[in-house]
């Protein structure tokens, strides 16, 4: 008898601007978490946005990579985000998904009130599948809200690689960039805290 090699199904790997925003994007949240301990470093606002095509085995969050779950984003929630991000406790803002970055209009939106309303007393801590190269060869929307953010988790969630003994990632081959500092060097520059 054969045994047959059954072959490992990966994440999708898209090429630069194959995934807009401004097509797939509706506009939906998947869930909004006030006052969270696990979505980033300190107390944060959490924004879960709809839809990814990175379809990655082992997701964690599967039901949020349909671009229809969930309900419209609205300026009602916006005020009540903007509202919690204004606790003195609260050190900020953090967008997952679903993939922020095929949700622009949403997180842009968002972002650009916080820093409207807050300046930079408030940081952003991003989740994405795209890994840092690639969204630096994207579209202009995903470049402006990377320039926003200032902490960002990279890369597919790989479950050979999976490890629950990683600070704020799935698996090891995810990295924690300082955005800002990456910006500034022309290189990915790690998190400063980060442990493991």
């Amino acid at each position: 008898m054969q045994s047959r090699v059954r072959k490992e199904r990966k994440p999708r790997d898209p090429k630069p601007e194959e995934w807009l925003a401004r097509d797939l994007s509706q506009g939906y949240i998947a869930d909004y978490k006030p006052f969270n301990f696990v979505d980033g470093e300190g107390v944060r606002c959490s924004i879960y946005v709809s839809g990814c095509k990175f379809a990655c085995p082992g997701c964690y969050n599967k039901v949020a990579q349909n671009f229809h779950y969930g309900t419209p984003y609205t300026k009602q929630l916006e005020d009540t985000i903007i509202k919690d991000l204004g606790e003195d406790y609260c050190q900020g803002l953090t967008l997952l998904g679903g993939e922020p970055f095929l949700n622009t209009q949403v997180c842009l939106q968002l972002v650009d009130r916080m820093h409207a309303e807050y300046g930079h007393t408030k940081d952003v801590w991003s989740w994405t599948g795209y890994r840092w190269d690639e969204l630096l060869r994207d579209s202009e929307d995903k470049l402006e809200l990377l320039s926003k953010i200032d902490i960002l988790v990279d890369g597919r969630f790989e479950l050979p690689k999976k490890d629950l003994t990683l600070q704020f990632r799935g698996s090891s081959n995810q990295r924690i960039i300082d955005v800002q500092r990456s910006l500034k060097a022309g290189k990915v520059v790690l998190w400063d805290r980060l442990v493991k």
